[in-house]
């Protein structure tokens, strides 16, 4: 038997996994590394601790499973996108990595954004979050100097690692394509951006050498593989960002397909055959997951997160029940939710408690309820704070459309997964079926699973080895007639944001104002 491992490097854990050549999940560990916030809107973490992490999750992973090193034939890994390294001549950290969530470079997002280089078209043309590498690399240059003069190669976490493994310094087309304006159609990094933005010096501290998902980075190093509990030599197929790599563990590599990516945020990840552009949408990313196609992307900061707050704000009585009837709250809420109409009975949610990512990238807006009459209940709240988030869902599909992107399937991955009510009303809004698969909950793993089988040439890309290694569950098919019922609502829930942005960003500013 042959096997593959694949380590998962995320927000707050390092997690590794053995795979069959076929896709099956053998073993799994993870170990946790700290998550510092030195100030308000910053985020850190050090280098050093992801190894620890790394080394006892790939040790445990190995030596509890019961698999032998020398069956492993290869790893790859997936990571966290837009988590920044700075390292000197000797590759050590010349300070803490910039995670992805870290917004301190809000000032130099809104420079990059009123500059109109053409390479803005990946963030359509609109404002550039400040989570994205140029934002983070030009805030280093402005406020640590010294930091940025020493130095010598700036990447991310996946480079890190994979040069921590072989020895080799080469960047992920998956990353600089998806958050460094990197355009494999058009001469890769665009110079006259960076020059423009005030970041011409970083073009020689970038990788020189760009690969593909799944191509061979080098060779696992004898001392590494000492440390690591797995045999030398072995091919370390290249990684990429967590969410594009679970398009893969997902299966979705062919166009019209949109890997769904459902937790206390929703990440809409789309392949496409042709390159576009447009506000309301991010992307579309040359070569990103499968060379020749784009990725397209749409996202709601706030979907399973709004859930968990009316639970912990308002499920009190709830709580008391599902105690006494040796239940959980929400099993108790999705049970009263499902028996009211499409559309709650006149209740609708704007899903913004954060904001709007996509398609109006407004970090001013916030959330709203309306339509409230004496009949409603907490049921009706409940049901139609999840129908809200599934107009936002279908906001943006309806935003591809306009660029005649057609999405025929979603593939869902996530925690609401778990609730059939949730993906049924998902399904009936946008009138597309939801697949969901054996390993969704590990679809990043599996991808970066695939991604090493690609590597020691068990297939010759990672298409195929997603369509040898992904199955499908099951798949949930929408009800035309309730759909025809909800079109009525996603109506009034598009037409609510223009009436109410001005009150919502003059009510958002005077909050923070207020609060010093």
């Amino acid at each position: 038997m042959a096997y593959v491992i694949s380590v998962d490097g995320g927000t707050e854990s390092a997690r590794a996994a053995i795979f069959s050549l076929d896709g099956r999940l053998i073993f799994s560990r993870a170990a946790s590394y700290p998550l510092r916030h030195p100030r308000p809107g910053w985020a850190e973490q050090q280098p050093d601790e992801w190894w620890q992490a790394i080394r006892q999750a790939i040790r445990q992973t190995v030596e509890e499973s019961g698999i032998a090193p020398e069956d492993i034939i290869a790893i790859s890994g997936d990571f966290t996108s837009c988590t920044v390294v700075f390292l000197d001549e000797n590759f050590q950290p010349l300070r803490s990595a910039i995670i992805w969530m870290d917004v301190r470079a809000a000032e130099q997002a809104r420079r990059i954004a009123a500059s109109g280089y053409p390479a803005l078209k990946y963030n359509g043309f609109g404002n550039v979050s400040a989570e994205w590498m140029p934002c983070k690399a030009l805030w280093v240059k402005e406020n640590e100097p010294l930091i940025w003069e020493r130095t010598r190669y700036l990447g991310e976490y996946n480079d890190w690692f994979m040069h921590r493994l072989t020895g080799e310094w080469v960047g992920s087309v998956n990353n600089v394509s998806l958050r460094w304006y990197y355009d494999g159609n058009n001469g890769g990094f665009p110079r006259d951006f960076y020059e423009g933005i005030g970041l011409g010096d970083a073009l020689d501290k970038f990788p020189k050498t760009i690969l593909p998902l799944g191509q061979v980075v080098g060779h696992l190093r004898a001392d590494v593989a000492e440390e690591l509990g797995l045999k030398a030599g072995i091919p370390v197929g290249q990684g990429g960002a967590d969410a594009l790599v679970a398009m893969i563990g997902l299966g979705v590599v062919e166009a019209g397909k949109m890997a769904f990516i459902v937790g206390s945020s929703h990440l809409h990840l789309g392949q496409s055959a042709h390159a576009f552009h447009g506000k309301g949408m991010f992307g579309a990313y040359t070569d990103c997951v499968i060379p020749g196609q784009y990725v397209v992307e749409g996202g709601q900061i706030s979907t399973g997160s709004v859930v968990r707050w009316f639970r912990d704000n308002f499920g009190g009585g709830y709580a008391a029940r599902a105690t006494q009837g040796n239940t959980d709250v929400y099993s108790l809420l999705n049970e009263e939710a499902a028996r009211l109409p499409p559309g709650s009975e006149g209740l609708i949610v704007l899903d913004y408690w954060q904001g709007n990512r996509t398609p109006y990238v407004d970090p001013e807006a916030r959330g709203m309820m309306w339509g409230f009459s004496l009949a409603h209940t907490p049921a009706h709240v409940f049901r139609a704070i999840i129908e809200g988030i599934a107009y936002g869902t279908e906001h943006i599909l309806r935003t591809f459309r306009q660029h005649n992107y057609a999405v025929r399937e979603l593939v869902a991955t996530g925690g609401p997964t778990k609730s059939r009510l949730w993906m049924q009303i998902h399904a009936d809004v946008s009138n597309v079926p939801i697949t969901l698969t054996e390993v969704g909950d590990s679809a990043a793993l599996l991808g970066s699973a695939a991604l090493a089988a690609v590597a020691a040439g068990v297939y010759p890309d990672a298409a195929s080895a997603a369509r040898h290694m992904v199955r499908i569950r099951e798949t949930i098919q929408p009800n035309t007639e309730v759909h025809q019922a909800y079109q009525f609502y996603v109506e009034k829930y598009i037409a609510t944001y223009p009436q109410m942005a001005e009150l919502m960003h003059e009510t958002t500013r005077h909050v923070a104002r207020s609060a010093g």
